[in-house]
């Protein structure tokens, strides 16, 4: 036998083999939303790829879909050929796809992993539909205001605890050309619900927002009339700035504060990334404080940015509960909130034995301290995206644009927001609503 023939009989052993050991193993499928290069590499390193060798019968593919994913996961959904692990953008999102049928209850498999023994009891809750488990949350998140320490320290500010306090300092940074809210919504236009969540917040309050959530109180009631309209007051007095639709909600945003073109940013713990990267690049330093309210006391609305489901139609379900089941653990929670902060803020009851890179911010560190005690206390506000249905949230974002561009007034467009939210209430569409 020949050299070469030699080499061709021992490459297609090797190709054979490889393909015997794919056979073999259970592919589970997972389409991710949108992410850049780097994070798909982090992504690859902290998930995949130790996923797999930690379970070589199964193989995880994850495909990036991007901002379509929610149209593509909708159509695929419908036909039964979606992925076997169902990222979804909220709750709002998950209630929907299971009164229809497109997901599969997870009760089995959180009695077999222990889930209750190991996520927080309110975000097993808010997963839930109908008594029956659905969802797990990928992360949760809380909006509150960034401000750039550096510059408040060379101007004698103090961060704001109340309204009033927040706008007199706001009015101040106008005086000084200083934009006072870093913010634009050119790369995503939900961004209009972060600060319409905080609105109905800091003014009306969370007990308020659970009652009308719940059924118990009109959005057109007067708390909510008042928060609107405080909103707009700072639209219309400029806070926001000249170019909020054509700035972007991410990098840009962050890197106006940081650069001290705008003194505070209002906006989510995801931002804690481009924070710090453009915090360094201007050798400055932030600050992030709940959200001012009228009573003084601080703001931290829950959130929760992305959930974990399993289709009907999986064709490998017990694979998509394994993967779901390995994100939830420890060393994911670290490794991943180390290189990517904010954005894989896992909800795990005990987070003693996590390991944080020595590069994680203090100030990241802290933040989520306060927010996990919060939500252990039943200190939390509400986000739109979080609790309430598809449709009425999709109106959230765009309504509020004709309020601050004075097409439509703060009543009328709370009066079309209820009548949306009663619609969809009582076709089951409503998130679930944790008891305060």
């Amino acid at each position: 036998m020949t050299k070469m023939k030699t080499k061709l009989l021992a490459a297609a052993a090797i190709v054979i083999g490889a393909a015997q050991i794919a056979a073999a193993q259970d592919r589970v499928t997972w389409w991710y939303e949108q992410a850049t290069p780097d994070q798909q590499k982090l992504i690859k390193e902290n998930i995949v790829e130790p996923f797999d060798k930690a379970n070589p019968e199964q193989s995880l593919k994850i495909d990036y879909r991007g901002t379509e994913l929610d149209k593509q996961l909708r159509v695929a959904m419908l036909s039964g050929n979606g992925p076997d692990v169902v990222y979804t953008a909220g709750p709002s999102y998950v209630a929907p796809m299971a009164q229809s049928g497109q997901l599969m209850p997870l009760d089995d498999y959180a009695a077999k992993y222990k889930w209750q023994d190991r996520i927080l009891p309110v975000f097993l809750k808010m997963g839930e539909y109908n008594g029956k488990l659905y969802a797990l949350p990928k992360t949760y998140e809380t909006v509150g205001l960034f401000y750039n320490r550096t510059l408040f320290e060379k101007h004698g500010w103090q961060a704001p605890k109340t309204l009033d306090e927040m706008e007199t300092l706001a009015d101040a940074m106008l005086k000084e050309g200083i934009t006072p809210f870093a913010a634009g919504n050119a790369d995503w236009r939900g961004a209009n619900e972060w600060f319409v969540t905080l609105a109905l917040n800091s003014v009306a309050g969370p007990d308020n927002l659970n009652k009308a959530l719940r059924g118990e109180m009109p959005w057109t009631a007067e708390p909510f009339v008042k928060s609107i309209e405080r909103l707009n007051s700072w639209w219309q007095k400029g806070y926001f700035g000249k170019n909020y639709f054509s700035l972007t909600s991410s990098e840009q945003a962050a890197d106006a504060m940081a650069s001290g073109k705008a003194g505070m940013m209002p906006t989510g713990t995801w931002q804690f990334q481009n924070v710090a990267t453009y915090g360094k690049k201007a050798g400055s330093e932030a600050g992030f404080v709940g959200f001012p309210s009228v009573s003084g006391d601080p703001i931290f609305p829950l959130g929760i940015g992305s959930t974990f489901s399993i289709a009907t139609k999986a064709k490998n379900p017990e694979g998509a509960a394994t993967v779901i089941n390995y994100v939830f653990s420890p060393e994911v929670y670290g490794t991943m909130n180390s290189a990517w902060q904010g954005e894989w803020n896992i909800p795990l009851k005990d987070i003693s034995s996590v390991k944080m890179a020595s590069e994680v911010t203090p100030l990241f560190t802290e933040t989520m301290k306060t927010l996990s005690a919060s939500v252990a206390d039943g200190k939390y506000g509400y986000t739109t995206w979080t609790f309430l249905p598809p449709a009425t949230d999709s109106y959230i974002i765009n309504g509020i644009e004709e309020v601050w561009l004075k097409k439509i007034s703060p009543t009328d467009y709370l009066t079309k927001l209820d009548e949306s939210f009663q619609k969809e209430s009582k076709a089951g569409k409503a998130p679930a609503v944790p008891a305060r």
